[in-house]
């Protein structure tokens, strides 16, 4: 396939999936454009060549038909300052309106079409939708990787009304390189931190990745169903009871797969669950009753800080700990200050999935890592080695 940069969009009009689902405030106003400016180098290259642009999005999970709160109006103004350019409005995705305004389109021009989730044909996947969306353009992008994992109308069935005229955009091709290059041509040691609360949900991603990386680190309440496997006392730390079985399968694959897995040694306990409770360190298979375990202590930190520092290929997906909670983000920070250390050392570090995302984002650190992804589930989805529609149909 061409890579993106090698397509000549002149005189082209290129419908492009974005993903616009951007956090509004009561009043509407965009609180946090990143998923927006993200978009802008795909944009720009089109109009850069000569060509035109229209935009396609949902926003929010409108459940019958249109809704003001969930109208992609809201966000034009955003839209509009980060393209630097008067962007058209249609305030439907496949009226008379809408394919008036896609055919006027001048070159250099953009055009957002509103809400594609208000036609529940969208989520449904439905071919005629599809085809209806096809009949704005000559040229198909999808640059949505929150989206990708999705066989939705506008991210996977539309393409097969541009046989030979889809690509990626810059965001989706720089975010399956960054899943490939840890999965399957990272530099050696390649270092995954998994944390976050639940074993359960992670356990996919820890063994597909047992073919790719050389040591696991495990943090966030995910780390006691491990202790407790191994016969360590919780006290009233989450643990999943039903998931001790499948902790200890786990500790005995990465032995035979040769890869080091790391627990926490020590733990930041309370004695409820609240940033204003009574805190101490302990170890993390002796806490007591009545306590429990909300960060990774000093002696795990200073532990996986080490790891950190010698790895060439760092992903991270999850916290350490409750970091919402100033007395027990530590862990957190210190993690993320360790893969700020080692990419600026030349290390390559990914960072996705919500928590982590909003760590980075909250300690001021997301432009000092080399990729944090858009998309969360999608991101999962592809560590797991699952194969994801949006992506698949540009392939095909």
């Amino acid at each position: 396939m061409t890579p993106f940069s090698n397509q000549n969009f002149s005189n082209q009009k290129v419908i492009i999936r974005v993903d616009f689902n951007v956090p509004l405030d009561e009043q509407f106003n965009v609180t946090d454009d990143t998923r927006i400016k993200e978009s802008m180098p795909t944009i720009k290259k089109i109009l850069g060549d000569g060509g035109s642009v229209i935009l396609m999005s949902h926003l929010g999970r409108p459940k019958n038909g249109p809704d003001e709160k969930y109208s992609l109006k809201h966000i034009l103004s955003s839209v509009e300052k980060n393209c630097g350019t008067t962007v058209k409005f249609a305030d439907d995705c496949i009226d008379s309106n809408a394919f008036e305004l896609s055919k006027n389109l001048k070159n250099g021009e953009v055009l957002l079409l509103e809400n594609l989730r208000f036609y529940k044909h969208e989520e449904e996947g439905d071919i005629n939708f599809a085809e209806q969306l096809s009949k704005h353009a000559d040229f198909y992008v999808n640059d949505a990787f929150g989206t990708a994992h999705r066989a939705h109308a506008s991210t996977t069935i539309i393409a097969q009304f541009f046989p030979n005229k889809k690509s990626f955009g810059f965001l989706l091709e720089k975010e399956i390189e960054s899943v490939n290059r840890v999965l399957k041509s990272g530099e050696k040691p390649v270092t995954a931190i998994v944390g976050g609360a639940k074993v359960s949900s992670k356990i996919s991603i820890i063994e597909n990745l047992f073919n790719a990386v050389d040591n696991i680190i495990i943090g966030g309440g995910m780390a006691f169903t491990f202790v407790k496997a191994m016969g360590g006392k919780t006290g009233n730390s989450l643990v999943e009871d039903d998931c001790l079985e499948t902790a200890k399968n786990i500790l005995a694959a990465a032995k035979e797969s040769g890869v080091n897995i790391y627990i926490p040694i020590d733990s930041a306990i309370a004695d409820c669950f609240s940033n204003e409770a009574n805190k101490k360190e302990c170890n993390i298979n002796e806490i007591p009753d009545g306590w429990m375990g909300l960060d990774a202590g000093t002696q795990s930190i200073q532990q996986f800080k080490e790891i950190i520092k010698n790895s060439k290929t760092i992903l991270w997906n999850g916290p350490m700990g409750v970091f919402e909670f100033s007395n027990f983000e530590n862990g957190t920070k210190e993690i993320a200050l360790a893969i700020v250390e080692a990419t600026k050392n030349g290390a390559f570090s990914l960072v996705g999935g919500g928590d982590s995302v909003a760590a980075v984002n909250k300690f001021g650190l997301a432009k000092d890592v080399s990729h944090v992804s858009t998309g969360g589930g999608a991101m999962l989805e592809f560590l797991e080695g699952k194969s994801l529609p949006g992506i698949e149909a540009i392939l095909n």
